[in-house]
């Protein structure tokens, strides 16, 4: 019996095929000689397919690429795990448009406006920030703890393109409100062309 090579599909999912000049018309269980059962069924071309229940042996190129792999996390040094990884909030925000502006508000309550960086290019807005509790309190003798405290920050892709140069940030009882003022794109612009 020579041993033929694998197809794509049987390396993939594990299947052998079996070729069987009978054919099947029900289901049969049978018992593998690795263990377990195996289900041979019929396809429409008198096919058959065995699909082991128990995982087969990986081949030997397998094992060494994880092994490779085990052995490179492994030597990475331990304290990069252990760095606590710090949560940042997300603002709720609202985005309309008027006329001649894109407008976004955001609760921003209990921040400084000098504590805020809000970013701007022609397609996109991101607002950082960090609102610090005033004083310490332990853990214990909260009842509720549900305002959020520490960075926060929230990227808004803009509908439509923006004068980046002419945007606004104004804040007004804990109200972030900036209006970034739509860009005219059915101007046209004629442009010289110079020879050299």
């Amino acid at each position: 019996m020579t041993k033929q090579k694998k197809s794509f599909f049987e390396k993939l999912t594990g299947i052998k095929k079996i070729t069987d000049e009978d054919q099947l018309e029900e289901l049969e269980l049978q018992e593998s000689p690795e263990g377990g059962f195996v289900t041979q069924f019929e396809s429409q071309e008198s096919d058959m397919y065995e699909f082991p229940e128990q995982a087969q042996e990986e081949p030997q190129e397998e094992q060494e690429i994880q092994q490779y792999i085990q052995n490179e996390t492994m030597q990475q040094p331990q304290q990069e795990f252990e760095q606590p990884i710090e949560s940042e909030g997300q603002l709720t925000i609202d985005v309309y448009q008027t006329n001649d502006d894109i407008v976004i508000k955001s609760t921003i309550a209990g921040v400084k406006p000098e504590n805020l960086d809000v970013n701007i290019n022609n397609d996109m807005v991101t607002i950082r920030g960090e609102r610090q509790q005033d004083e310490e309190i332990s853990v214990d003798n909260y009842y509720y703890q549900e305002c959020y405290w520490g960075p926060f920050s929230r990227s808004v892709i803009l509908p439509v393109e923006i004068i980046s140069d002419k945007a606004e940030a104004t804040m007004k009882n804990g109200i972030l409100t900036l209006k970034l003022p739509k860009a005219d794109t059915t101007k046209t612009r004629k442009i010289q062309v110079r020879g050299f």
